[in-house]
């Protein structure tokens, strides 16, 4: 402590954040420090010598004159301002309110006042203004909905709010560990929780943490969808606090769910209808030739069974039913390639953008409540292909696959997304594996068959149309048959050269 005997009495002031004068018995300033300095603006020559009195608005001159006196009767250690408002005036006559203290000091046989201000109107607006953050972000959670969470890692400890407990079934006195806020998340959605959760405390990452999953309340057995935002902390590179806010989406997914259905119905009625007029054309097309055919042949039946059997009428009937046949043949083919006209449209798209977009089609669509473990060979190279073919292509074997594993009621749904390079063929491959019951070989040899299907509101074209698309882009689609658990489906593409 020796080393600090040497500092003025000047530097110690100037050290201090509040304003301080120093006045003599007299009532003139004697000494301030920088932060008076500031707020009176004034400068240090100008405060010395300067009547107190000068700091105090006119109309308080007479009361300050009968403290004055009062206290200097009998000076002490005392506040001021704590139960009454005490006005200063800045060199500009702007006035403050303030609370002082009085502080005296004897230094050679004369009294001294040491006088701290402190700015009572900057404290109220700044408690002012914390209130009224407060009353906003308080109207905010209420709108909204919304709970916070405070996860301290080392002590294994939540701190929730008020809605928060609500959403997880916890008691006002009850504390909160992330085992029991484990718990209540449903057990189809803990794998999305998880994997969210492990990026989040990743130091290498950006501490983000973002998931949707539904929750179950131990108390009542109520089920809720909860989306929940927050923010790793790191100490040391080691995740040490979570602060995140969480708002119950509940009404928001049911009425995403029931226009899912709406849209689902819609989607099938419209393929219905599709192929219905399909099927009249091509029947309006065949009808007229097959009508020929039916009669040429009946001819030619009742020409054999004749006692004047010729053979030359029977070869003139014949060749009419073959001439018929060719008709209908070329009349098939110019239909189909009337519904198929249009070159095939080719990009050089990266398939593994493609399939980040299909997952999020597949998702928006209602078919989110699974687990997608991505393979994507890094710096793959563009595939010569169309971008929507191959899209709808993805989210058809998504769709399928969910829905394959919700029919099964599979407990920890995953689909695993590969794609990789076949270098002895030059080509990209991409496998959809899904961890549902899989495909029974019988059914296995009809899966692409046009009009074939399993789904009690299928009509059996979604995989034919996917290969047909697939075929158009140059390459091919099938069904793994060694896959022992789930189901597996592969396709290739063409790279771009």
């Amino acid at each position: 402590m020796d080393s600090f005997t040497g500092l003025s009495f000047q530097t110690l002031l100037n050290a201090v954040s509040d304003a301080i004068l120093l006045i003599d018995g007299s009532g003139h300033i004697v000494l301030t420090n920088a932060a008076a300095q500031q707020l009176f603006d004034y400068a240090d020559h100008e405060f010395c010598g300067l009547e107190i009195e000068e700091l105090i608005p006119p109309h308080y001159r007479d009361l300050y004159q009968h403290y004055r006196e009062v206290y200097l009767g009998k000076p002490w250690k005392r506040d001021m301002g704590n139960d009454r408002t005490l006005v200063v005036l800045t060199r500009d006559k702007q006035e403050l309110k303030v609370n002082i203290s009085l502080n005296p000091l004897t230094a050679h046989d004369r009294l001294y006042i040491l006088i701290t201000l402190n700015i009572t109107d900057r404290r109220r607006h700044a408690e002012v203004a914390l209130k009224t953050s407060e009353e906003r972000l308080w109207l905010a959670k209420q709108a909204a909905a919304l709970g916070v969470l405070d996860f301290y890692f080392e002590h294994n400890v939540m701190h929730l709010d008020k809605r928060m407990r609500e959403l997880w079934g916890c008691g006002a006195d009850e504390v909160m560990t992330h085992e029991k806020f484990l718990r209540a998340i449903h057990p189809k959605d803990y794998v999305i929780h998880q994997t969210a959760f492990e990026k989040a405390i990743d130091p290498a990452g950006d501490g983000k943490y973002l998931a949707e999953f539904r929750v179950i309340n131990p108390v009542d057995g109520s089920e809720r969808w909860i989306i929940i935002t927050g923010q790793v902390h790191f100490e040391l590179e080691r995740a040490n606090r979570l602060v995140g806010m969480a708002r119950d989406i509940t009404k928001r997914k049911m009425l995403e769910k029931e226009l899912q259905m709406h849209r689902a119905e819609t989607e099938v009625l419209f393929k219905q209808q599709v192929a219905i007029h399909t099927a009249s054309a091509i029947a309006h097309e065949l009808n007229q030739p097959l009508t020929a055919i039916s009669a040429y042949s009946e001819v030619a039946l009742r020409a054999m069974e004749s006692d004047t059997f010729s053979t030359d009428e029977v070869r003139r009937v014949l060749e009419s039913c073959v001439k018929q046949s060719q008709h209908a043949g070329q009349r098939l083919h110019e239909l189909v390639a009337f519904l198929q006209k249009g070159e095939v449209v080719t990009e050089k798209p990266s398939l593994n953008e493609v399939v980040m977009d299909a997952l999020k089609i597949a998702r928006s669509d209602g078919y989110n409540d699974f687990h997608p473990v991505l393979q994507l060979e890094p710096n793959l190279p563009a595939v010569l292909a169309n971008r929507l073919h191959i899209q709808k292509t993805l989210v058809n074997l998504l769709r399928n696959a969910v829905e394959s594993m919700r029919a099964a009621n599979v407990s920890t749904s995953a689909v695993t997304i590969t794609v990789r390079t076949l270098n002895e063929k030059n080509l990209a491959m991409v496998s959809i594996l899904d961890s549902g019951p899989g495909v029974d070989q019988k059914i296995a040899k009809y899966i692409f068959d046009p009009f074939f299907t399993t789904k009690p509101t299928g009509i059996g074209m979604g995989l034919s149309i996917s290969r047909a698309l697939i075929e158009a882009n140059g390459g091919q689609l099938w069904l793994d048959p060694d896959t022992r658990e789930g189901a597996k489906f592969n396709f290739t593409l063409p790279f771009a050269l």
